[in-house]
């Protein structure tokens, strides 16, 4: 049987995780939410000046249906119309609504038989991002290379009933805010400030794909003009 080591930062010791116990509009709607990566799990423990705990599971993976949205079939543009279809924006300008509508239309993955989702973590700063993205701000290349900004990490989110009889709790370990809570924000920082350097340089726009540019000539997921410029 296969099986997968995950980490859950928490302000509490989360022995017994329900599906019902997690909030809809989270990146990739209701689950429960880990990583692969202790020190991440404490990070995440720690978004206030307040200690957290990193809580330890095994997942066995067998039967299970597993989605990667970061690499093979999938790309960047999957990735962000499954975060419009859950998480909340700010949508203030036609454009904005209509990247939303067209994305959400031909990009959205059917996530519906899925027990495990794997990709990027919507932070602070990769939220961010993507709002850019949506208002044309920036282009496809620009999201994909700021994603990999600042080493935010990957989750691995429990989506099904399933799947969460197939994970057994493991312990926990104490965060300590005094670490923790200030390696979040310096990670969060340093995102932030690649991806300003980033923006400066126009060198690449001539050839750079926007959304309104996939809008307005219709590209779908298999469009080979969009499968290359993504990196």
């Amino acid at each position: 049987m296969e099986k997968m080591i995950l980490y859950h930062g928490s302000p509490q010791i989360v022995k017994e995780p329900k599906l019902s116990m997690g909030k809809p509009h989270n990146d990739y709607g209701q689950g429960f939410y880990c990583t692969e990566n202790p020190e991440l799990a404490k990070e995440w423990a720690c978004q206030s000046r307040r200690n957290g705990y990193s809580n330890k599971y095994r997942l066995d993976t067998e039967g299970l249906k597993i989605m990667r949205i970061t690499g093979g079939e999938y790309n960047v543009l999957n990735w962000i119309a499954i975060l419009l279809k859950n998480r909340i924006f700010d949508i203030t300008s036609p454009v904005a609504e209509a990247s939303k509508e067209y994305l959400l239309s031909n990009f959205l993955p059917d996530t519906r038989d899925t027990d495990v989702l794997i990709g990027y973590r919507a932070d602070d700063s990769y939220f961010s991002f993507a709002t850019d993205f949506i208002n044309s701000t920036i282009s496809v290349r620009d999201l994909d290379r700021a994603l990999k900004l600042g080493n935010l990490g990957e989750q691995v989110v429990l989506v099904s009933e399933k799947a969460y009889e197939n994970l057994t709790f493991l312990g926990y370990e104490t965060a300590d805010y005094r670490k923790y809570y200030y390696l979040r924000q310096e990670r969060d920082a340093e995102a932030r400030s690649a991806y300003r350097l980033q923006k400066k340089d126009p060198a690449s726009l001539r050839d750079d794909i926007f959304v309104l540019d996939i809008i307005r000539e219709e590209m779908k997921d298999d469009d080979p003009r969009f499968r290359f410029k993504l990196s």
